[in-house]
């Protein structure tokens, strides 16, 4: 079923049918896609815009067959480490779907190489094509209008957009355009630390990403929020503070270290699992031992459940 409104989507020619269904999904990248200051789960992880896609992926599913699915990403992640330590992990589980979005953590640093950062997103989108998989990218938001001082990322992300929008030449490739949003230029949309969305954020990610599988449109995600009155001086500057001494600042330092927010952490919300959706309960599972089948059916040992997610 195709969505009349697409203006948010890059969409290659001849779009097959399939595009309709998915019976299983795999979601690769950095915070952005774990799910980073989205509500938090009984179990202690982030929900996130792609759990709320699974989600609605696996309601279609008729007889409450559930959608199996497997969130491999880790915040603070380079595109060159989700190429190495995701791509191959996530071909190799031959999603039919499959959502990747990285690249913006190498922007952020000064002297970003953005030849590189584009060879290894192409090789990354392709191995995945590869594997028979529909991909889903995104282009990034554009901070310029929110966050001072990001003039300089301008350029690069602009070439990122570029980019990602002429992979959609391929008739298996979904771009979502949240660049041109102007809703993302709302302060509410974004968690304290400015840097990831809050829980309103993904759920209109989500709704962008489905919007552009085809779905009907639950809301509408690019209306702008309720008017509401601007902080006073002093809010503004106390919050700015805060920001820069809890957030700017630690960021700051784990660049000048070498570190990340991700070091120690592996995929599927800092672990290698999977995971089977069904429409009210999202249950994840171990990683399947070798010459098993790579997505677990039976039921969890010690999982955690989320009801009504």
């Amino acid at each position: 079923m195709e969505n009349s409104a697409t203006s948010s989507v890059s969409r290659g020619p001849g779009r097959p049918d399939r595009y309709a269904s998915f019976t299983s999904y795999v979601a690769v990248g950095d915070s952005f896609t774990e799910g980073m200051c989205d509500d938090v789960l009984p179990n202690g992880r982030y929900r996130g815009w792609a759990d709320r896609v699974a989600a609605r992926l696996a309601a279609e599913q008729p007889g409450g067959a559930g959608l199996r699915y497997a969130n491999l990403a880790v915040r603070g992640k380079l595109i060159g480490q989700i190429h190495d330590e995701q791509i191959g992990e996530a071909a190799g589980l031959r999603g039919e779907l499959v959502t990747l979005a990285g690249g913006l953590n190498d922007v952020l640093r000064p002297g970003c190489d953005v030849d590189r950062v584009e060879e290894l997103l192409g090789r990354s989108a392709a191995a995945l094509l590869d594997s028979g998989a529909v991909v889903v990218l995104f282009s990034s938001t554009d901070p310029t209008r929110r966050l001072g001082g990001s003039a300089r990322l301008l350029p690069a992300i602009l070439r990122m957009k570029a980019f990602v929008e002429g992979l959609a030449a391929d008739p298996r490739v979904v771009v979502v355009d949240l660049f041109s949003a102007p809703c993302f230029d709302d302060p509410r949309l974004w968690a304290e630390d400015r840097l990831h969305l809050s829980p309103e954020g993904h759920r209109r990610v989500a709704e962008a990403v489905l919007e552009a599988l085809g779905r009907p449109a639950g809301f509408d995600w690019r209306a702008p929020l309720p008017a509401a009155a601007p902080p006073g001086r002093l809010a503004k500057l106390r919050s700015d503070l805060r920001w820069l001494g809890s957030h700017l600042g630690p960021w700051i330092g784990r660049r000048l270290t070498g570190r990340s927010s991700g070091d120690g952490m592996t995929g599927a919300h800092f672990r290698p699992e999977l995971g089977r959706v069904v429409p009210t309960v999202i249950t994840w599972l171990g990683m399947p031992a070798a010459g098993e089948r790579p997505w677990a059916d039976d039921l969890p040992h010690g999982a955690a459940h989320a009801e009504g997610r």
